[in-house]
This record gives C-alpha cells, structure tokens and sequence, in this order.
C-alpha cells in the first residue's frame, strides 16, 4: 500500500546528527535520523558513509550499521524449511531499514514475499526517502507486496486468510521488551497461537529479540510448536542478539 503522504526531510542545518522526518501516526511518534561519520554515539558509523536510525516513541529500534541479525531471522527461517519445500512463502513483519527484506528478495528459493508495516511514514522511507538504497530492488520484486497494517490484527485475522510457510517476525527489541504496549499481544498466548494458525503444517516462527528469553521459548513449547530453538548472532557490545526458532507440527 503507498504511503500516506510524501516524505521529506526536516528543513534545517546538517548537524552531525541530524533528524531527516517526524511523524505522530495512530501508535505514536516514528523518527528518521541519519548519523554522519564522525558523530559519536553507540551506533556511530564507520568510514563507509551515514547510518539511519529508526526511533519509536523515544525508543531506539534499529539502525543501519550492521544487519547481521536482521538478515540470519531470514536465512535461518528458510534453513529450517523441509529442502523439498518449493517457492515457499514468507511474511516479515515488519519493514524496518529493509535488511530482512532485502535478505528474502535475494534468495531466488522464496516464492511470495509479504511485508507487513503499520507506520507508513516507515513505508515511505523505503519507497521514496533514503532507505530506498537499502530496499528499493526487493520493493520492485515481483514476488514482494507490502501490507500496511498492523502485525498482530494481520495475524489474527483467521479462518479463510493466506498461510504462509515463515513467519520472520522484527516489531520490537524482543518478546520481554515491547515496543508500544499492544504488540505484547503478539508473544501472549493467543497471539502465538494465531502465528501458528497462519502457517503451513511444517511451516517454521523465527522471532528476532536483542537478548535471549528462556521465557520465551517455554511459551512457544507450551503453545504446541515444536523443534523450539534459539540462533546467537554476537554483536559488538553487551548480550548476543537471537533469533527464536519454532515449528508447527507436519
């Protein structure tokens, strides 16, 4: 779906932290900024050129510094899929700096590609602001359609709605960390149970989370998936980032 309006930088000098948009949306406040070499700060770029910084409700979400993680919640989803699982589709929630998806557009094995997004100021980032860099082949994939709505009521949505094979999911810093209170919705019991119904039998759940959560994976056994496991991606400082991995049953 095309963004609501146009995005444009905030007029202004160039500092070097500079904030490229502001928007309020239905879930609060969303914020493009860029970090030019130089700029000090725990996400300060290398010689290679800026880094964007998505900030929600004050709460950093992610930049485009590294993608590690980003791109193994992809890699390790399509990893656990039966090899004899051909053109197999996944749902990414949500668009973020566009790693995942430019992760999945790459990888000729997958067949429809759905991003699921709620800000569409994010969504037009992407489309026609500077994370277009990252994404902009991925979105003119054929195999790629962006939804904007929310992750959680796309979820639940239930009986008749596509299943998909992955389900790669990145909406907050993990299942203990949230960013607005209505995506714990997501890892609550009925919220795993409405990922699970939305998969093809075999179908894998890889979560991203910036810390471990044992607590996290004893949910997914208890919400009957199977092959329950956890991905390290170490990081530069502090706990290794994760994927959480889980399968419904064949």
């Amino acid at each position: 779906m095309a963004p609501d309006h146009p995005w444009h930088p905030t007029a202004g000098t160039e500092p070097a932290v500079q904030t490229l948009d502001r928007r309020e949306g239905p879930y609060g406040e969303v914020v493009l900024r860029r970090r030019d070499p130089g700029a000090a700060g725990p996400h300060a770029p290398g010689p290679a050129g800026p880094v964007y910084e998505i900030i929600a409700n004050g709460c950093f979400l992610m930049d485009t510094s590294d993608g590690r993680s980003e791109r193994q919640l992809v890699d390790a989803a399509l990893a656990a899929l039966p090899p004899d699982r051909t053109r197999p589709s996944v749902l990414i929630g949500g668009l973020g700096v566009g790693f995942s998806l430019a992760r999945a557009a790459g990888q000729p094995r997958w067949g429809r590609i759905a991003v699921v997004e709620r800000e569409a100021a994010v969504i037009d980032w992407h489309r026609t602001g500077p994370l277009s860099a990252i994404s902009g082949p991925a979105l003119a994939d054929p195999r790629t359609e962006v939804l904007h709505t929310d992750l959680v009521a796309h979820l639940r949505e239930g009986t008749g709605q596509l299943a998909y094979d992955a389900l790669c999911l990145d909406i907050d810093n993990g299942p203990d960390w949230t960013v607005t209170e209505d995506n714990g919705g997501l890892y609550s019991p009925a919220g795993l149970a409405a990922c699970r119904d939305r998969l093809t039998p075999g179908g894998v759940l890889a979560v991203w989370s910036a810390q471990p959560s044992p607590e996290f994976e004893r949910a997914l056994g208890n919400a009957g998936f199977e092959g329950v496991r956890t991905e390290e991606i170490p990081v530069a400082r502090g706990v290794p980032d994760v994927v959480h991995l889980a399968l419904r049953s064949a």
